[in-house]
């Protein structure tokens, strides 16, 4: 099923959407958030599900058009949000642009940090900075959101606990970063809002595409129009959701609502093109010398988006302009 939140609160409405992501239901009869549905997924599943199967059939009552424009991310603000960097050879790349080895565990352990949760932005919401110099990016990634995770939870349990999947655009601001590391302490004013796909679907919506844990199809990223890259999602991803997921729980449980994502998409044949403007100039400056793609500026429009193998949006698009932040 493919569930969504409309703008209502702090914490949206949710409502159920058709799978071809033209209609849509309340869903309030069964939680009026997700955050709710989660807490109690066993039960409130099903009778999600029902109104799923009864809206594909036909009309409904409460059937209204949906709207991406007027969505939240499907959790507007989450308990927590882990962000991985399971596409290594993307990793092996940044570290071989600035002339750093890379450590031969990144292979084998996932890295991960803790973004913040507290306000995402929606998939049609300005992506907002004060300066140009900060160093705008996107990074297009794959996400899933987990119910209840025990401490511990070994690989081969793991996946039965991620309930939904999205796209994410974790924003980043690059120049911020090598200052903030340097600290030793991890990212903070690096990594603003993040942004989420309109919409949230089961993994049985992915029929020959969730296969191990991982999305195989490609992953669509537009910069003002014109395709910047297109990597297939599932291939070269080291470390599966179930993997990360064990390494998130290692020593801490995860509440219902956790969001895990699996860094920028990254495929080792470049011919793809990138899911990032960081991995395209370090691609620039290892072949000439120099990286040549700018940061994004303010106007520019990013678009990311998942099609099924018959061209179909799944989760619908991620769709935002930079507009400059003039202070509160």
């Amino acid at each position: 099923m493919k569930l969504a939140s409309l703008r209502e609160g702090r914490d949206g409405e949710l409502v159920v959407v058709s799978r071809d992501l033209g209609t849509c239901v309340p869903a309030s009869d069964v939680a009026c958030t997700l955050q709710q549905a989660l807490d109690n997924w066993r039960d409130a599943a099903p009778q999600l599900k029902r109104t799923y199967d009864r809206l594909n059939e036909g009309p409904i009552d409460g059937l209204m058009p949906f709207d991406a424009r007027a969505c939240t991310s499907p959790l507007p603000r989450a308990y927590q949000w882990a962000d991985g960097s399971a596409y290594v050879t993307h990793v092996e790349l940044v570290r071989k642009a600035r002339g750093a080895e890379m450590p031969q565990s990144f292979w084998t352990d996932p890295l991960m940090y803790q973004g913040g949760s507290d306000s995402f932005i929606g998939p049609a919401d300005a992506i907002l900075a004060a300066d140009e110099a900060f160093g705008i990016d996107f990074e297009g990634e794959i996400a899933v959101i987990t119910d209840d995770v025990p401490m511990g939870v070994p690989v081969d349990a793991a996946e039965s606990h991620i309930k939904l999947v999205m796209l994410a655009n974790d924003v980043s601001l690059r120049n911020l970063i090598p200052a903030e590391l340097a600290k030793g302490f991890g990212f903070f004013q690096a990594k603003p809002a993040s942004a989420f796909s309109p919409v949230a679907a089961t993994p049985d919506e992915l029929p020959g595409a969730w296969r191990g844990a991982k999305l195989h199809l490609p992953l669509t990223v537009m910069l003002n129009g014109e395709r910047f890259g297109a990597p297939n999602a599932g291939v070269d991803m080291t470390f599966s959701f179930a993997q990360l997921i064990a390494h998130a729980a290692k020593t801490r449980t995860l509440g219902a609502g956790t969001i895990i994502g699996s860094g920028t998409v990254s495929n080792g044949d470049r011919s793809a093109g990138s899911c990032c403007i960081a991995e395209r100039r370090m691609l620039e400056q290892i072949e000439s010398g120099a990286a040549k793609t700018p940061f994004l500026r303010f106007g520019d429009q990013v678009r990311i988006e998942m099609f099924d193998t018959e061209g179909r949006s799944i989760f619908g698009a991620i769709d935002q302009h930079v507009v400059q932040y003039d202070g509160p």
